[in-house]
C-alpha cells in the first residue's frame, strides 16, 4: 500500500531514470572559486560577519540543511540556538515571526518540518525578507515535493535532508544572488524580451503546432528574459503558472549551465501543484551562443522521446522561418531611447498584463552588482511603504544625495523612477507622463499582452472525454499526484 512505502524510493526511482540524460546538479568544485569560498568561509572572520544577509536552513530536529555562507556543521551549533529560540515560543503557544536590533533584522519562517531564518543588515522590511525565505522553500519543494518532504520527516523527525539535496547548493546560491540584484521579485513580475508582436505571434504559432500528448506548457527563454509562452486549454486559469514558479524554473536552467545537449528532468512548480512533479525538456535552440532556450513542459515521466521530437520540429520550422534572427536582432532599449529628461532608471509594471514588467537595461552608472543592488535598496524601501497594510500610498517622491526616487501606483500600473538629484516632484510626474505615452505606443513589443493556448491530441485508445480519468498517472505507481 502506498501509506506503507517509504517517499525516498519514489524519488530516488525518479533519480535513477533521469541520470542517464544529464547530471544536473554538480556537486560544487574548484572551478566554482566563488562558491567554494563561501562553502569554506570560516564562520568566525570578519569577513564572514560583514555579508549583507545570511540564510539558514534546518529541520525541526535542528539538523543543519543549508546556510548561504560558511560549512553547515560548522553552523550546526548556531543552527541549535535558532531552533532552541522557535521551539522556546512554541511552547508558551506562539510562533516567533523576528527579532530587530540596531543593525540587523531576524526573520522566521517555517513550512512544515522546515525552519527558514534570514540575518538580514539591509533596509528590507519584515514582509519582504520573508517572501525571499518563500522563494527559498520554494525552490527545495521544487527539488522534492511538499508531500514527499512532509513524508520523509513524519517517518524520520532526525533525517538529514541533505542527503536528498546533494549538489543543489549551486541552485539555493543561485537563486539568492538573484534576488538581491533582479526587481522582478519585488515586483512578482517577469521581464519579457522586448519584440515586435508580429515576430512574438509567429513564434507562438510554431510552439503551438509542435505538441504531443500530455505537454502542458512550452516556453521559450532568450537572455533570462520571457520571449513566448503557450499552455495546453485544458489547464485551469486559476492554476496558471505563477511569476514565482517561472523564476524557480529560470533558476534551475542557469544552475544547470550546460551548453550542448538536452536535459529531462522532474520539477515541482510549488504554487501551480506543491506536491507533484512536471517533466521538463530543456535544449538550447542556438549553440554554441545558448542564448534561445527552449523549455517543453509534460506531466508523461516516458514522455522524453516524444518531446524531443517536438523540439525537433520547432528546430524544422525555425530554420524554415529563420525565426533565431528575429531573437537575436531584438533592440534592447536604453533611457536615453525614450528621450525623457533627467531620467535614469524606471521600472513599469501594468495591471492589465498580468505577472509581467520591463526596465530599461541598466544605465552606465549602475551596470555593476554593487549599483544594482544599491539602487534596489531604495525601490525595495519605496515598494513596501507604497504597499504597506496599515497605510498604503499612492505616490512617493524621495529626494537622496545621488538621486530623486519616485513611486507611482494607479490602478492601471506600478511604477518606481530613478531621476537625477534637484528634479522637482512636479518636474518627475511631467516626465512619467511622457514615459507612459511611450510605453502605451510600445506596448505590444514590450509585453506579452495574451497567452496562446493548443489543444493536445488525445492518445491512442482514450477519447478526449476520458481525458480527466484514465489520462491521469497512477499515483500508486509514481507517489505523484496528476497535475490536470
Amino acid at each position: 500500500m502506498e501509506s506503507h512505502r517509504d517517499p525516498l524510493c519514489d524519488i530516488n526511482r525518479t533519480s535513477r531514470r533521469l541520470v542517464i540524460f544529464h547530471l544536473l546538479w554538480p556537486r560544487r568544485t574548484s572551478v566554482d572559486a566563488l562558491g567554494l569560498a563561501y562553502m569554506n568561509e570560516e564562520i568566525m572572520s570578519e569577513s564572514w560577519r560583514q555579508h549583507r544577509k545570511h540564510v539558514f536552513v534546518l529541520s525541526e530536529a535542528g539538523k543543519p540543511i543549508y546556510s548561504r555562507y560558511g560549512n553547515e556543521e560548522a553552523l550546526s551549533s548556531t543552527m541549535g540556538v535558532m531552533m532552541a529560540l522557535v521551539s522556546f515560543v512554541q511552547a508558551g503557544g506562539n510562533m516567533i515571526q523576528s527579532i530587530f536590533s540596531d543593525e540587523h533584522t531576524v526573520v522566521f519562517l517555517q513550512k512544515g518540518p522546515l525552519v527558514f531564518v534570514s540575518v538580514s543588515a539591509t533596509r528590507q522590511s519584515e514582509q519582504q525578507l520573508r517572501r525571499e525565505l518563500l522563494h527559498v522553500y520554494h525552490q527545495i519543494v521544487s527539488m522534492l515535493t511538499q508531500a514527499s518532504i512532509n513524508r520523509i520527516f513524519e517517518r524520520r523527525k532526525n533525517f538529514d535532508l541533505r542527503r536528498l539535496l546533494f549538489g543543489s547548493e549551486k541552485v539555493l546560491d543561485g537563486l539568492l544572488d538573484v534576488m538581491d540584484s533582479d526587481p522582478s521579485f519585488m515586483l512578482s513580475a517577469v521581464q519579457c524580451l522586448p519584440l515586435p508582436s508580429s515576430s512574438r505571434d509567429a513564434l507562438s504559432h510554431i510552439l503551438q503546432k509542435a505538441i504531443t500528448p500530455d505537454l502542458v506548457f512550452s516556453f521559450l527563454i532568450a537572455n533570462n528574459r520571457l520571449v513566448s509562452v503557450v499552455q495546453e486549454k485544458t489547464v485551469l486559469e486559476d492554476a496558471r503558472l505563477k511569476p514565482s514558479d517561472l523564476h524557480l524554473l529560470f533558476n534551475l536552467i542557469r544552475a544547470s549551465a550546460f551548453q550542448a545537449g538536452e536535459i529531462w528532468m522532474p520539477i515541482c512548480l510549488p504554487l501551480f501543484n506543491h506536491d507533484c512533479y512536471f517533466y521538463a525538456y530543456v535544449a538550447y535552440l542556438d549553440p554554441p551562443e545558448c542564448t534561445v532556450c527552449l523549455v517543453l513542459l509534460s506531466t508523461d515521466k516516458e514522455a522524453f522521446y516524444a518531446v524531443a521530437e517536438c523540439k525537433r520540429k520547432i528546430e524544422e520550422a525555425f530554420a524554415s522561418q529563420n525565426a533565431l534572427q528575429w531573437v537575436a536582432n531584438t533592440q534592447l532599449y536604453y533611457v536615453d531611447d525614450i528621450s525623457v529628461a533627467n531620467l535614469r532608471h524606471f521600472l513599469y509594471k501594468p495591471s492589465k498584463v498580468l505577472d509581467h514588467h520591463r526596465h530599461p537595461e541598466m544605465e552606465v552608472g549602475y551596470r555593476s552588482q554593487e549599483e544594482r543592488i544599491r539602487l534596489l535598496d531604495p525601490y525595495r524601501n519605496m515598494h513596501n511603504r507604497i504597499h504597506s497594510t496599515s497605510r498604503p500610498l499612492k505616490l512617493i517622491y524621495h529626494s537622496a544625495g545621488k538621486e530623486t526616487l519616485l513611486a507611482w501606483v494607479t490602478s492601471k500600473f506600478e511604477m518606481f523612477a530613478c531621476f537625477t538629484p534637484l528634479v522637482t516632484k512636479k518636474s518627475a510626474i511631467s516626465e512619467l507622463t511622457k514615459l507612459l505615452r511611450w510605453i502605451k505606443k510600445e506596448e505590444d513589443r514590450l509585453f506579452i499582452c495574451h497567452l496562446p493556448k493548443y489543444s493536445t491530441a488525445p492518445q491512442p485508445g482514450r477519447s478526449s472525454t476520458d481525458r480527466g480519468s484514465s489520462a491521469r498517472p497512477n499515483t500508486s505507481d509514481t507517489g505523484l499526484l496528476s497535475l490536470l
